[in-house]
């Protein structure tokens, strides 16, 4: 690994602030480098980090008294945060089993002021804690770091009405790099671009600012024409969005001019107000292969740092899957329309906007919207098909319910990194929605266990005029091509009935497979959560089958199986209950006691019983 004498010396925050200022420039370089040498090898999320950096450094120049917080939303960008605290030699090992995490953990380091991973929450937890300081008489100030992208989320809307009004000592840094994964996209994206070419009137604001505040007669003077300043205020600036909703509104600025956003953040904590920051970063910058492609270099796989290749398996996977089929059916039936929420890319939605763009929606990170939407639209004919990732999909369970389950809305989601997501770790893992689905009347929930079920189970949901869910793995299945035709509401049996029966559904059929030849047991494929195989089961219940029931997630499958045939040995193979750490997937599967090894101990386990 290369050098980075300036970085080497600082162990911590307070390192940090006896650094001589015009060595701060040269710091911000070497933590780019020292992040591309870590993410190469880890992979992560990198191009936002890179953006940060620079504005990181004077964040932890202002806010460093023993009581201030610094807030990231999502923590994409916090890489820089990470490695200015004290955490820097362990960084090798972002991602990685035991290591680092690729976003805030507050139990890993007091630097970490909140839990983050999903998008528009900083606000909201910054205004919490204000509110707490003031309760508690405590210290500090607290900074929220949101990205624009964020804003496309109702969560930061709520908490900016709310902050506004409580007239705290709040300050919002949005670090606006026109990008959240995909380009951004709405009406607050061109806002901001006006915002951009506001500096002028700005430096004048500050400066007649400073001046009134001088005497007496200057403040008396300020206070009679807050009106008039009011009014040239929407003359020269039609947006006043941010100063309308109660904050100070300062900025923007060059997010990458370390001196400029060290005065003005420390002008903003000073106020003892709201106050927003407006701050223009280039994401991805300092790596040009990231600067040139900053939507591949926003979550990358580990990659050459001399030319920024990205190796390749050559799989396709089931998201690029959904993507193609979902546009071969819409060549077929021009009602059907594809939604995501900034996730074209990793939805494999790229190809049905490029082909379609009147009949492809990116609504930002707005699920609650994404399904409401698509409620409306089917309610008036159309046939919406909505990507979103399962950890996603939480944000938006009401919608699912309330507005298109209740009535029966043929709204087909496509559920994508369902089950285990390895590196990206605890707040992203897709282990939580058959929990919430299969609870949600008058919604069908599929699992294919190859890239040909996933195919036909596109077909079946998209002609069944129903609500459907179908979650597919991160990464990709078996192609598969024996198996038997997808009908729905039917399980496929794979190996014959005997005394114990293994029921396996998505990725953990092959793993079954294996077992099943091993230990010469019965074999059942669960294509479909909801509805339950009623024929299959009242089979297995004549013969008296003993059922090890497989699936990766928590309890749900499991549980409706026992309910529904509490006379049969149901032995449930799932996640335990508590959050799943990063590691690999197959590290993940052997901790949550899922893996071949956890299957046959099952079988055999089964098999040694007299019940």
């Amino acid at each position: 690994m290369k050098e980075y004498p300036i970085l080497q010396q600082l162990n911590g925050p307070k390192d940090l602030q006896a650094l001589p200022e015009d060595k701060l420039p040269a710091l911000a370089e070497e933590i780019r480098g020292y992040m591309v040498d870590c993410v190469s090898k880890n992979g992560g999320h990198l191009a936002a980090s890179l953006g940060a950096v620079d504005l990181i450094i004077a964040l932890h120049r202002v806010y460093a008294d023993e009581g201030d917080r610094i807030l990231f939303d999502v923590g994409h960008q916090s890489y820089a945060h990470k490695i200015l605290t004290g955490r820097r030699d362990v960084f090798t090992t972002l991602r990685q089993e035991g290591g680092l995490s690729g976003f805030p953990k507050r139990e890993e380091s007091p630097y970490d002021a909140f839990n983050t991973g999903h998008a528009s929450t900083s606000i909201s937890a910054a205004l919490g804690m204000a509110r707490a300081k003031q309760l508690l008489h405590q210290p500090g100030h607290v900074a929220a770091v949101i990205g624009d992208g964020a804003l496309t989320g109702g969560l930061a809307y709520e908490a900016l009405d709310d902050g506004g009004d409580s007239k705290l000592p709040l300050v919002v840094v949005l670090n606006d790099n026109e990008m959240s994964i995909s380009r951004n996209v709405g009406a607050m994206s061109r806002s901001l671009s006006r915002l951009r070419a506001s500096s002028g009137y700005n430096r004048l604001k500050r400066f007649v600012v400073r001046v009134l505040e001088r005497g007496m007669v200057g403040r008396r003077m300020s206070k009679n024409i807050e009106g008039f300043k009011n009014r040239i205020k929407r003359f020269v600036l039609q947006n006043t969005f941010f100063e309308e909703m109660g904050f100070t509104y300062l900025g923007p600025i060059s997010g990458h001019d370390i001196p400029q956003m060290i005065d003005l953040l420390g002008e903003a904590r000073a106020l003892e107000r709201p106050v927003v920051v407006h701050v223009i970063t280039q994401k991805g910058k300092g790596y040009s292969p990231s600067e040139q492609n900053p939507e591949k270099f926003h979550g990358v796989a580990p990659f050459s740092p001399e030319t920024g290749a990205v190796a390749s398996s050559g799989a396709v996977s089931c998201s690029e899957t959904f993507g193609k089929t979902l546009l071969e059916l819409a060549r077929e039936d021009g009602r059907i329309v594809a939604i995501t929420a900034a996730m074209r890319d990793g939805t494999g939605l790229r190809p049905f906007f490029e082909t379609f763009p009147d009949r492809a929606f990116d609504v930002g990170i707005a699920e609650e919207h994404a399904l409401t939407m698509a409620a409306g639209m089917a309610a008036e004919g159309l046939r919406p098909v909505a990507a979103i990732y399962s950890s996603f999909l939480q944000r938006a369970v009401d919608q699912l319910y309330h507005d298109i389950c209740l009535q029966k809305l043929p709204v087909v989601i496509g559920v994508d990194r369902a089950g285990l997501v390895g590196q990206d770790g605890e707040t992203h893992q897709g282990i939580y929605d058959p929990a919430m689905l299969c609870a949600i009347p008058n919604l069908s929930v599929y699992e294919p266990a190859t890239l040909t079920e996933l195919r036909a189970m596109i077909r079946l949901a998209v002609s069944r005029d129903e609500p459907a869910a179908i979650r597919y793995c991160r990464g990709t299945l078996p192609e598969g091509g024996g198996e038997a035709p997808v009908v729905y509401g039917k399980w496929t049996v794979l190996r014959p009935v005997s005394d114990v029966v293994i029921l396996a559904a998505g990725p953990l059929v092959q793993i079954a497979r294996q077992v099943a030849e091993q230990l010469d047991c019965g074999l059942v494929e669960a294509r479909f959560y909801k509805p339950l195989d009623y024929e299959l089961l009242d089979e297995l219940r004549r013969k008296g089958c003993k059922l090890v029931v497989a699936e990766e997630n928590v309890a749900a499958l499991s549980l409706y199986v026992a309910a529904y045939c509490p006379e049969l040995t149901v032995r449930p193979l799932c996640l335990p209950d508590g959050p799943m750490a990063q590691a690999t997937v197959a590290r993940q599967r052997t901790l949550g006691g899922i893996d071949e090894a956890a299957m046959i101990q099952a079988v055999q386990e089964l098999r040694g019983s007299n019940g």
